[in-house]
């Protein structure tokens, strides 16, 4: 949620048992969110747990197996370096983790992505997905196997009584890594508008739980990232888009998440190049 859309949510202070609709209710809202400083964390989607075949439905030129090269062009702190200091704010930590992620300004990845076709609309196959981005970015194989988990708003059984697949993919991913620990992601948020017939925009609040899975008692680590798209139909094969990841402390993580006040506290901007395989 952008800053100029935010203000009555500050105000009036939004819960989670009262969520407010957020997606397109203003034109150009979403778009707006790729340019600003301060966002806010959108409220959970009225529809999540509605009707059992929720997700993120894509424009329908994104349907298939594209070759993408994904580059961060800019990262921020708009908050202060502090935020970033993982769970107990350590401005040590902060100064590395901010070194690291600059290393890669300017520095192309390249992954493969694919997007599925289901009679609600285009979804990433999160299953592959998942495991291309983690891949790709830690620059070697980390992740052993990725499932689908069922959840009130999208769910298996759901999908295949409305007439879907066994192959249709679902909100929520479970990651399993080549080593003692896993992570669940499941959506909170999401929306979507198309600014014209070659241009579409859209955000995914995603929540992520990782913890070990061995015999060390140290608690999971839970954070809130928000995913904001553009992009471009230049042809039939080729797409060019934005993305914005937007970090946000979590309540049940992180000691400054009262003084954030649910602002982003690190955001990346990257340009996405995508051919169709």
């Amino acid at each position: 949620m952008c800053k100029a859309t935010a203000s009555v949510a500050a105000i009036s202070g939004w819960s989670y048992s009262k969520p407010i609709a957020y997606a397109a209710e203003k034109k150009g809202e979403i778009a707006k969110c790729l340019n600003e400083d301060i966002l806010f964390l959108p409220p959970p989607s009225v529809a999540s747990e509605l009707n059992g075949i929720d997700n993120m439905y894509f424009p329908s030129y994104l349907s298939g197996e594209w070759k993408v090269t994904q580059t961060l062009v800019n990262m921020q702190t708009p908050l202060g370096l502090k935020y970033i200091g993982g769970p107990n704010a350590s401005v040590d930590i902060a100064e590395k983790s901010l070194k690291e992620a600059r290393s890669k300004l300017d520095i192309p990845v390249n992954l493969t992505l694919r997007y599925k076709t289901t009679r609600w609309g285009v979804a990433e196959d999160r299953l592959f997905n998942t495991q291309a981005r983690l891949n790709a970015f830690a620059e070697k194989d980390v992740v052993a196997s990725v499932e689908y988990a069922d959840v009130g708003g999208s769910n298996r059984k759901t999908v295949l009584a409305l007439g879907g697949t066994q192959e249709d993919p679902l909100q929520t991913t479970l990651v399993y890594f080549r080593g003692p620990a896993a992570q669940k992601n499941f959506v909170t948020s999401h929306g979507a508008e198309e600014v014209s017939e070659k241009m579409w925009v859209g955000y995914e609040v995603q929540r992520s739980i990782f913890a070990l899975t061995n015999q060390n008692t140290s608690p999971p680590i839970t954070t809130d990232s928000e995913y904001i798209w553009s992009f471009e139909r230049l042809d039939d094969n080729h797409v060019r888009g934005r993305l914005r990841i937007a970090g946000f402390l979590n309540a049940q993580s992180d000691t400054l998440y009262f003084d954030a006040r649910n602002r982003a506290v690190s955001l990346q901007d990257y340009t996405l190049d995508m051919e169709r395989v």
